[in-house]
């Protein structure tokens, strides 16, 4: 296996190894492996790939590292990033289901501490990504309303507005209107522009 693949497969296995928490608490030690470490993706891609990993079926990590790979490699990257990410995983599920049972974690004072333990620690994974996540959306105090409204409302449990797949549809529609009134370029731009 060629260098690069060693590297995704390495890199990713490493971020699959600490799945506490689900997608979001891996959010920081991704970008920090992608981004930071070893440059593979840029940090607003990142984001934009954030958002695209986020709104597909499937797990967060994985349809990232499956993202990642496809762009340094192609198929056989994403394959070798995918694997890396999935098999720590699957091989701490297997530990547990052949050695552990609820009534053992619940009865065993140290298991039950140890778990007890992660809680906060994941808590503290799934802010650090929103925080930096934020920054690099270059959130400020005139549009930082827009994403604590739309937490609010989820948090509510209201019928309609607690859904969120309501406020990715209407993201992505604010997006393609905002780009088009503001960032597209103009007749008389498009105009003056020679061949």
């Amino acid at each position: 296996m060629p260098n690069i693949y060693r590297q995704l497969f390495a890199t990713f296995f490493k971020i699959g190894c600490f799945t506490f928490g689900g997608g979001w608490a891996m959010i920081s030690i991704i970008e920090k492996e992608i981004v930071d470490r070893h440059a593979w993706i840029e940090r607003e891609e990142f984001l934009d790939l954030l958002a695209v990993a986020q709104s597909l079926p499937g797990i967060l990590a994985v349809n990232i590292s499956v993202a990642v790979g496809d762009k340094l490699r192609g198929n056989r990257g994403a394959i070798a990033a995918a694997l890396g990410t999935i098999l720590p995983s699957f091989l701490i599920i297997l530990c547990i289901a052949i050695f552990l049972t609820p009534d053992l974690i619940k009865n065993n004072p140290t298991l039950s501490a140890i778990f007890k333990g992660v809680r906060p620690a994941v808590v503290a994974l799934i802010i650090a990504p929103v925080i930096t996540s934020a920054r690099s959306a270059k959130i400020g105090w005139k549009t930082v309303w827009i994403p604590v409204a739309v937490a609010l409302l989820i948090w509510s449990k209201l019928p309609v507005v607690s859904n969120p797949i309501l406020y990715i549809v209407l993201g992505g529609l604010g997006g393609w209107w905002w780009y088009t009134r503001h960032l597209t370029p103009t007749k008389e731009e498009k105009g003056g522009e020679r061949p």
